[in-house]
Formats: C-alpha cells, sequence, structure tokens
C-alpha cells in the first residue's frame, strides 16, 4: 500500500498551508509542516527590504535550520513539498529540507503558491539539492482555493 506525505512551509499569508491541508485531506496523505528553528518576523519576510533575512537566505543560499524532522520518511513512497515561491525559486528552508533525506525512488511532486510567478525552473534548481539521484516527478504552481478535483489530477500525473 503506497503512502504520501505532504511535507510544506508557509509563509505569513498562510496560502501554502491552506493549500497543503487541501492536499492531504484529498490523498489521504500524512502532513509535516516545515517550520524554522528560529521562526521569521514580519520584518524578515519583507521581500521589499533587501537587508531582510528571507533575501539574504537566498542570496547567500544558506541552509535555513528546521524545528523537527520526519521520523518515517522511509515509509513514504510519494512526498508532496509545498512552497511559496520567493524569487523564482524555492526558500532556501526547503532546499535545507531535502538534503536531510533520501528521496531516492520516491515520487517527489512540488506543488507552490505565488503572488505571480510561476513554476518557472524551480524544479530544475532543486536538483543539485537532492540525493541519490532522487528526481522531481512534478511541479506546479496552485491558487490557495484550488479545487480538490484539480489538486487529485495533479497528483495522478505523478
Amino acid at each position: 500500500m503506497s503512502k504520501t506525505l505532504v511535507a510544506y512551509f508557509s509563509a505569513e499569508s498562510g496560502s501554502t498551508k491552506a493549500l497543503a491541508e487541501t492536499l492531504a485531506m484529498v490523498t489521504g496523505a500524512d502532513k509535516f509542516e516545515i517550520v524554522p528553528a528560529k521562526p521569521y518576523s514580519k520584518a524578515d519576510l519583507n521581500y521589499s527590504n533587501p537587508l531582510a533575512r528571507c533575501n539574504r537566505e537566498q542570496i547567500a543560499k544558506k541552509d535555513v535550520p528546521i524545528a523537527g524532522t520526519v521520523v518515517n520518511m522511509a515509509d513514504y513512497d510519494t512526498v508532496l513539498i509545498g512552497f511559496p515561491i520567493w524569487y523564482y525559486n524555492a526558500p532556501m528552508i526547503i532546499k535545507t529540507f531535502v538534503q536531510q533525506y533520501d528521496l531516492a525512488g520516491k515520487k517527489i511532486g512540488l506543488f507552490a503558491t505565488s503572488g505571480g510567478s510561476d513554476i518557472g525552473k524551480t524544479a530544475e534548481k532543486l536538483m543539485p539539492y537532492l540525493k541519490n539521484g532522487a528526481t522531481v516527478s512534478g511541479a506546479q504552481v496552485f491558487a490557495r482555493s484550488a479545487s480538490e478535483e484539480v489538486l487529485k489530477a495533479w497528483v495522478d500525473t505523478l
């Protein structure tokens, strides 16, 4: 029997969290919220300030320590990883997350929310952080209000 995990990082608006919860419900998946060990403040997420933490992390490609781990990652056949798009890319916390686990042989789907960007080359940019030849099966930006039917159809394509 296959088992699915929805792992997600959500910033202050909660759009990615809402989408992840719907996706987990539709697929019967377990959920894991990717939370930074040092929580982001509103100022940390102010992308219009070049000195904001989110910008410094992206530019420096810094690992972002995560609070907690998925203790049973080996049990999952499919891992759906969600995040907001930051600078046409996944936030560095997502890169830190995927480096922590051997995801080889698993179906990996990336789902994102964005205020206007598409998924672009996000999957391609994430590839160097994946271990042992793991690959991304599909990547898609969704509206927070994506229907259950749309989400289920996407998962079925992975």
